[in-house]
């Protein structure tokens, strides 16, 4: 663990509350960008932000130290997230069917490449509409470049499931970009 963070959280333990705002001042940025690329919705994010903090709060006094405080703090947020991603789809019961978007309407003509922020929205999209365990796996690995090990630390399950979950997410993203491409390829015919 960091030894800043270390003299942090003791701190804290002894009383200061002056501390924890420094905690939360030092990572509230990292815990709303890993809430918000699960929970896609700004909003969303900044509720569950907020109820991380409130956790952390309750259970920095549990915290033993033994794997790195932002390890800790990835996994709160985590729970958070997929816990609200759970609720969300019990409460609205919306199918999961996948809506493609139509990206010849922005494009000139069929032989241009996509911009950068087409090529985002699309992936976000992609992204989106995975499984998700496949979404976190995909997000922890690939925006924030945790190992296999440390995801599997945050989400108590194992090397092997990370590595699956990594893997079919890629396939997933790669299979909804072809169908987009395929379907931008029938339209313009």
């Amino acid at each position: 663990m960091n030894s800043d963070d270390r003299e942090i959280i003791e701190a804290f333990r002894d009383g200061s509350q002056s501390a924890f705002n420094i905690l939360i001042q030092k990572y509230q940025k990292k815990v709303y960008w890993i809430v918000r690329k699960m929970v896609i919705d700004h909003f969303d994010a900044d509720d569950i932000t907020q109820e991380v903090f409130i956790k952390l709060h309750s259970s920095l006094s549990e915290f033993r130290g033994e794997s790195k405080f932002f390890t800790y703090l990835y996994k709160i947020a985590t729970n958070y997230s997929l816990n609200h991603l759970s609720k969300k789809k019990r409460e609205t019961q919306r199918s999961t069917d996948i809506e493609t978007i139509d990206i010849a309407a922005d494009e000139k003509s069929s032989g241009e490449l996509m911009d950068d922020s087409a090529r985002t929205k699309l992936l976000e999209e992609a992204i989106g509409n995975l499984p998700e365990q496949q979404r976190a796996v995909f997000n922890m690995r690939y925006y924030d470049d945790l190992s296999y090990e440390e995801i599997s630390q945050i989400t108590n399950k194992s090397v092997g499931g990370m590595k699956a979950n990594y893997f079919h997410a890629v396939k997933n993203i790669q299979k909804f970009l072809s169908s987009c491409k395929n379907k931008e390829l029938m339209e313009n015919n």
